[in-house]
């Protein structure tokens, strides 16, 4: 099979088209001929040697696909109510950046109905990512109020859907103007361009002082201080990444005023039983709101897995919108 391998860490171009053997579905597995393969950060922080493969999984990036079940445990696929021949998106913890890859049958989900190949390949990441974050983590309810800080990245754009679908008030920042406008027009209420005002200002103002419940953060570092002041009381901070550094100092005088909870999560090396979880909740309460269309995947820019490279240079770039996905 084809494949496109990271011949050593460093910049986009270390991204090459290589050959493996084709992997072999185990028990409890799926083999799932692959159609399109989602671009996420953690495959760049892969790329640059910043994101250590968990124990067992595939050298090779690609954290979510879809595609077509070509084989595997025929007892699994029957419990789960799959079989050979379906189309299906998955959940991986490597591997997808390829033409075969090895899947947990837990960790698949039928493509929603009238969605493509490549808009099923971009949700299981940001998806797992949300609902395991925003409503089971930090327990988000209709009619309180979330801020996504980064509202036009993939997690964002599904965060801002996923939330207004099911009864939030959604704030986000974005980078420019043009994308708080579109983060506007998936749903958002209201989008503050960081680059040009203080968000926890922002948030004080849109909220008559009161604050948030729930700030979604994929930055850290400098942003936690300020994110403390911007939450109501009985507020959650939820941390999933780290890119503007981590560490971070807080008043903790408010965290114990205000009843706060900081708390954080990474998706990868969690464990099987967790994110076929995940997957049963996304099944029943969010797969039914793709196939009305009340959530739209959002795909910025497809590649030729060829090009993964430039997927990668557009991904480093912050210029999208949504999600990138590489085609086989």
């Amino acid at each position: 099979m084809r494949t496109v391998e990271i011949t050593s860490y460093g910049a986009p171009d270390v991204l090459r088209l290589g050959a493996r053997p084709a992997p072999l579905a185990g028990a409890g597995e799926v083999l799932i001929r692959v159609s399109a393969s989602g671009v996420n950060r953690p495959d760049v922080l892969q790329r640059t040697g910043n994101y250590p493969v968990p124990p067992g999984a595939s050298d090779i990036p690609g954290l979510e696909v879809a595609g077509e079940i070509v084989s595997g445990d025929a007892q699994a696929m029957a419990a789960a109510g799959f079989k050979i021949g379906d189309r299906v998106c998955a959940l991986v913890a490597g591997g997808g950046y390829a033409e075969l890859c090895v899947a947990p049958v837990g960790q698949c989900l039928p493509v929603p109905a009238g969605l493509s190949d490549v808009e099923a390949a971009s949700l299981p990441e940001t998806f797992f990512t949300v609902w395991s974050n925003v409503f089971e983590r930090a327990r988000l309810q209709a009619g309180e109020t979330l801020l996504i800080q980064g509202g036009s990245s993939g997690i964002g754009v599904t965060a801002i859907q996923m939330a207004k679908a099911l009864g939030a008030t959604v704030l986000v920042t974005a980078g420019s103007d043009d994308k708080c406008a579109a983060c506007v027009g998936l749903g958002a209420d209201h989008a503050i361009n960081y680059k040009t005002s203080d968000f926890a200002e922002e948030v004080k103002k849109l909220t008559n002082g009161r604050g948030v419940d729930v700030i979604l953060d994929m930055v850290a570092g400098s942003y936690v201080a300020r994110e403390v002041e911007s939450l109501a009381e009985d507020g959650r901070l939820v941390i999933i990444a780290v890119q503007g550094g981590v560490k971070a100092e807080i008043n903790a005088g408010l965290v114990l005023r205000k009843r706060l909870t900081v708390t954080g999560s990474t998706l990868r090396p969690r464990s099987l039983e967790f994110k076929t979880a995940i997957a049963r909740a996304l099944k029943d309460k969010v797969w039914p709101l793709l196939a009305s269309g009340a959530i739209k995947p959002v795909i910025h820019s497809t590649f030729a897995a060829a090009d993964a490279a430039q997927a990668h240079t557009l991904m480093e770039s912050n210029q999208h919108v949504g999600k990138i996905v590489l085609t086989w």
